[in-house]
């Protein structure tokens, strides 16, 4: 790789005020990059173009080159299959025609005279600087198809090998690349080392603002670009600047473990959002010091009122804001002359409403003086382990080992009464609303290292900087679950024309990939959201992929295994000798396999024989129970039955992942609670939540590279 030719290329082009290179300088930069491309050159005259088509040999593409004309092909800049030198004369003539009549004051600097590829598969190699992650890699089918199908991937640049073939294998066509009905596979590696090139190419140089290269041809012996586009920034490109994670951790340590809390804005009058948030301190049970600041009291709820914060003798950690929009810059600029690391902004009134100036302002004041916020816009937020309740919500206790964030304050009231009807053991919920300072990678820094949270559930409309997201969440998804409900999947707006990388970054899909990439389970909505942070941290890791199906009603079966392939899950193909293990306990109308149909009839011994033969067998990673309510065997019945069976093993060191499917009447439904009180995760009238739960802890264990 040789960076000098690219940084004298790119230095030229932005000293001309250019935002597009030509293709032949699209050519040097590929071969300085070992970039693969046909053989080609520039010729200003008809005669030329003969020529070099003649050293090339065999039928060129002539293509127009101008840096006005960034479109070849709607220009008509692009003849293909040309032959003979009298054709490539006429073409040279034709396409200069052409693009003088597409716009008349374009520079054109000549012809570009190209070998011709063909056959093999043609996919696109991109890249573009998304708002949200920054540089991002694209790979998918290429010319007309992708523009139809868009059937694409996405990744961070820069990426390892690994990565790159992930990408090849991650689209819905791979088993085209892969070779069908008797055609030769593509050279894989040849494509990977392309999409390498590329992300380290962008990685590189950042004021490459797009990059394109489509078709590549992809053959058996390897892989050729036939087309570069580049576009570069034309003003200066910077980074954002990002606090170390000793300094996040720092300062998310004194939020989170106050030994001080100021309410600015306190009061005594029922009603005020400075009065809920003074109740909820002391009734809450919160430990530490609450100062009181308001002006015009002297005491508020037994406590010392102060007129300023800057008058309270000790330390302050943290202050939280119940005052309107426009008195929160003065009082934030006394939190920073006091020396207070942390402050919580509950008011709206800011960007929400159009005052980005307003926010802006603040923004400025926090850096000023080191002090970071939390919001504007929220309801505050709870850490159990400290009896911390800093809301003007209603107050919640329940400990456990899962943290909430929310950017919406209606979700927060969601989160809270889920968790209130589950019992759902609670480390955190915390409000972000407009994230002006502290967002979620900001989060996921202090829930990695917080011994008291055990898995991390998190609703985003949009991410600040979504590259520091990817970094913290990889980190902290090694140990612990991290399951994001990202909301408005609709298209966040193209930036060129549809076969352009920018354009097939313009959607959800970018989302999707990078956070799969992140290693967060990604929730389809705010009910399977809490469903998966309630049930993640009750079920053990499974050692592998096997999972076999039993069921009490052939019907649930079908559409538990339905379930299963939606949800990425492998039904276990059952051995002889494990499938008449499972027969002498299966009536002679049953049916063994998987599913396994013990039939609705059975007695509790037939659940339980079965069951402890799954837990058993260390061929089998994960249970799927399907159970149909009989008078035979009743809800309570099996549901006192599995738990004691599945505690027995666990007391053993058998610890599986175990989910149950319950249909039946309304007993089914306390069941499944005293089920999910046993930690074997339950749901009445549904076969596809237990599954698509089973699924979520699938994901992650395969993402935290555990399977």
């Amino acid at each position: 790789m040789d960076q000098s030719i690219v940084r004298e290329i790119l230095d030229k082009v932005r000293a001309e005020g250019r935002d597009s290179l030509t293709a032949p300088e699209g050519k040097q930069i590929c071969d300085a990059y070992g970039i693969p491309t046909p053989r080609e050159g520039l010729a200003t005259t008809a005669d030329e173009a003969a020529a070099l088509a003649g050293e090339i040999g065999g039928p060129v593409a002539c293509k127009i080159v101008s840096p006005d004309i960034l479109h070849k092909t709607e220009a008509g800049g692009v003849l293909v299959g040309v032959q003979g030198a009298d054709a490539v004369r006429e073409a040279f003539d034709k396409i200069i025609a052409n693009a003088k009549a597409h716009n008349a004051s374009a520079s054109i600097t000549g012809i570009q005279v190209q070998q011709m590829l063909s056959g093999g598969q043609e996919v696109i190699v991109g890249a573009t600087t998304e708002p949200t992650f920054g540089k991002v890699v694209a790979f998918g089918l290429g010319g007309v198809l992708v523009e139809v199908l868009k059937d694409v991937t996405f990744r961070l640049a820069p990426l390892d090998r690994a990565a790159a073939r992930s990408m090849i294998d991650g689209i819905k066509a791979a088993e085209v690349l892969r070779g069908v009905r008797g055609a030769e596979g593509v050279d894989r590696d040849a494509l990977a080392d392309v999409i390498q090139k590329v992300s380290t190419l962008v990685t590189d140089f950042p004021e490459i603002r797009e990059f394109d290269l489509n078709p590549v041809f992809a053959t058996a012996d390897g892989a050729c670009a036939a087309d570069v586009r580049i576009l570069v920034e034309t003003g200066e490109v910077s980074e954002p600047v990002r606090p170390s994670r000793e300094e996040i951790l720092r300062v998310m340590n004194r939020l989170m473990n106050p030994r001080s809390v100021a309410v600015i804005g306190a009061s005594d009058a029922e009603g005020k959002i400075g009065n809920s948030v003074m109740k909820n301190l002391i009734n809450g049970g919160y430990a530490g010091e609450i100062y009181p600041i308001n002006p015009k009291a002297d005491e508020i709820m037994g406590r010392k009122a102060y007129a300023a914060i800057g008058d309270i003798p000790g330390e302050v950690d943290v202050a939280v804001f119940a005052i309107p929009a426009k008195f929160v810059a003065a009082a934030l600029t006394e939190c920073g002359e006091k020396g207070v690391p942390a402050a919580v902004l509950i008011p709206s009134g800011f960007a929400e409403t159009g005052n980005q100036e307003l926010q802006d302002e603040i923004v400025e004041i926090g850096k000023r003086y080191g002090v970071r916020m939390l919001g504007p816009n929220i309801y505050g937020y709870y850490y159990t382990p400290r009896n911390l309740c800093a809301t003007f919500c209603t107050p919640y206790d329940v400990r456990g080992g899962v943290a909430l964030t929310s950017q919406s304050g209606g979700i927060g009231m969601a989160i809270l009464g889920f968790s209130r009807t589950t019992k759902m053991g609670v480390s955190a919920i915390v409000g972000l609303g407009n994230k002006s300072d502290v967002d979620e990678d900001d989060l996921l820094t202090f829930f990695e290292e917080d011994a008291n949270t055990q898995c991390v559930a998190m609703h985003l409309e949009d991410l600040k900087d979504g590259r520091a997201f990817v970094s913290a969440a990889q980190r902290i998804t090694k140990k612990k679950p991290v399951v994001v409900l990202k909301a408005g999947r609709t298209d966040m707006g193209a930036r060129a024309a549809g076969s352009h990388t920018g354009a097939l970054a313009g959607d959800d899909k970018v989302y999707d990939d990078i956070l799969r990439q992140a290693g967060v389970v990604r929730a389809p909505g705010l009910n399977e959201m809490l469903e998966y942070a309630r049930s993640l941290p009750l079920m053990p890791t499974p050692k592998g992929e096997n999972i076999v199906i039993i069921t009490g009603a052939g019907g649930s079966g079908v559409l538990l295994s339905d379930a299963c392939v939606d949800n990425g899950l492998s039904l276990m193909d059952i051995p002889p000798d494990l499938d008449e293990a499972f027969r002498r306990f299966i009536p002679p109308f049953g049916a063994a396999g998987n599913p396994i149909d013990i039939t609705g009839g059975e007695p509790p011994s037939t659940y339980e024989a079965t069951i402890r033969l799954g837990l058993e067998d260390p061929r089998i990673h994960a249970l799927i129970l399907g159970y149909w309510h009989t008078i035979v065997t009743p809800p309570m019945v099996f549901a006192e039955l599995t738990a004691r069976v599945v505690e027995e093993y666990r007391a053993k060191g058998i610890d599986k992942p175990v989910v149950a499917s319950l249909a039946g009447d309304t007993e089914v439904e306390k069941a499944c609670e005293y089920l999910f009180d046993h930690k074997v995760i339950a749901y009445p009238y549904t076969t596809e939540r237990p599954v698509a739960v089973l699924g979520a802890k699938y994901r992650w264990a395969r993402a935290a590279g555990l399977l």
